[in-house]
């Protein structure tokens, strides 16, 4: 994580990422990067269920099968599947056939949008954990413990102090590239641009 290796371009980059292709274009273009939709914030949420135990490159080369799989990650779609979508979903090989983890989704689909009568929106929930600092180092942080408690506290499923933060790196909660990674600066300035959801 901490190494800086050089890119397709010949560019430093986090060292994880220029392992593949794959990785490459997700590093540049998404991680770290501030996201206020709550579409794509429930699709994070879920993919990290789903990742537990798994590699990330796993779950992003399956990204467009769970896409189809869960209605392009339409809150209020998942939220309406039942018994018969689970057996449906265990039967797809094309995702992680894990009767927990689809459970997990379609639960925490309900709880989103519990959290949308309340605070209006999920992304006003998720930024007021908004990391005060970055470090590359750690694998979690006192922002992301408080996050996944009070995840757990709502009734969500399949979430930890580890994957909430690996969601607030990946939606731009907190800018946790290395600093001589060619793309820290687009995520800060995009950091300091970005609106914050109240």
């Amino acid at each position: 994580m901490l190494d800086v290796l050089p890119g397709p371009d010949g560019l430093p980059r986090c060292g994880w990422s220029v392992a593949n292709d794959d990785y490459v274009a997700y590093h540049d273009t998404e991680w770290g990067f501030p996201v206020d939709d709550d579409q794509r914030l429930f699709e994070k949420l879920c993919l990290e269920g789903f990742q537990s135990g798994l590699s990330w490159l796993t779950i992003l080369r399956k990204r467009p099968a769970f896409r189809a799989a869960f209605y392009d990650f339409d809150i209020e779609k998942v939220a309406a599947m039942d018994a018969s979508d689970v057996e449906r979903l265990l039967e797809d090989a094309a995702i992680i056939r894990h009767r927990g983890k689809i459970e997990a989704s379609i639960n925490n689909a309900g709880r989103v949008l519990e959290l949308i009568d309340e605070d209006g929106s999920l992304a006003a929930f998720v930024w007021r954990y908004e990391a005060a600092a970055s470090d590359p180092l750690r694998t979690t942080s006192p922002e992301a413990i408080e996050f996944a408690r009070e995840l757990k506290r709502q009734g969500f499923r399949f979430v930890g102090p580890t994957s909430a933060y690996a969601f607030m790196q990946s939606m731009g909660l907190v800018n946790d590239h290395l600093e001589v990674c060619v793309t820290h600066g687009e995520a800060e300035s995009a950091r300091r641009a970005f609106q914050r959801p109240i």
